[in-house]
């Protein structure tokens, strides 16, 4: 009877034990969760980076335009004149020479008690080009006289490997920048920061071009006795990047 008993108190004591295993086995930290946990202390910040470049080369757009009576004798002039601009453009090896317009209208006269009446007929034929700077007052003038009867305006770039360089100078401020901020912030709390979660960078795309519009007629720029001054500026090359910490 004795051995029965301590048989059954034997059954209840292995019957307890997995039920503490698994009250145990339920407190632990999971290791992946502690680790989700960390990540969750993150500080991110943004930072800006910018840098001026010099325009050195120049995008110009000039052309002819000629009116008269009839659309063919308008048309025909305006061939002959764009050809020696053209001829004349290409002789000075420019870069990225091409047609940017070509257009015949006629023109009207409204003054017989608002009657719509043909009165002659414009021709216009436009070009663009780039070169440097400081050769392309003297090629526009020169167009001019072999010609042009417009100048539509002037855009000044910088040259392609110097907005690279300039980019990849402005993405190390903004980095520096980004850093500078956290340590401000972190610092404030009596923290420190640690590794660098993410990185993205935003916004490093090349710079448009500044565009100058003439408002010289063609005509007095070719009585003009010196050369058309053309003088660039700077583009300016923004970037931003924001990072993300651990602390």
């Amino acid at each position: 009877m004795k051995s029965l008993i301590s048989s059954k108190r034997s059954m209840g004591a292995l019957a307890v034990l997995p039920l503490f295993v698994g009250i145990l086995s339920l407190t632990m930290v999971n290791p992946a969760m502690a680790e989700q946990q960390q990540m969750l202390r993150t500080l991110t910040v943004t930072g800006q980076g910018t840098e001026m470049v010099p325009t050195t080369l120049s995008r110009v757009q000039l052309g002819v335009e000629v009116q008269g009576d009839t659309a063919d004798k308008v048309q025909q002039e305006a061939a002959r004149r764009s050809a020696a601009v053209v001829e004349l453009v290409r002789s000075r090896n420019v870069d990225k020479l091409q047609t940017t317009g070509i257009s015949l209208s006629p023109r009207y006269d409204y003054s017989n008690n608002g009657e719509q009446k043909i009165v002659g007929y414009t021709a216009t034929n436009s070009i663009s080009f780039q070169v440097p700077t400081d050769r392309a007052g003297t090629i526009m003038d020169d167009a001019v006289k072999a010609g042009a009867t417009r100048i539509d305006g002037v855009s000044f770039i910088a040259d392609e490997s110097a907005i690279a360089t300039a980019q990849r100078q402005a993405i190390r401020e903004a980095t520096q920048d980004a850093q500078a901020q956290a340590d401000a912030a972190l610092s404030a709390l009596g923290l420190a920061r640690k590794e660098v979660v993410s990185i993205q960078i935003n916004g490093s795309t090349p710079p448009p071009p500044v565009l100058y519009r003439s408002e010289i007629l063609a005509a007095r720029v070719a009585d003009a006795p010196t050369p058309t001054p053309v003088v660039g500026g700077e583009q300016e090359v923004q970037t931003s990047v924001t990072l993300q910490f651990s602390y």
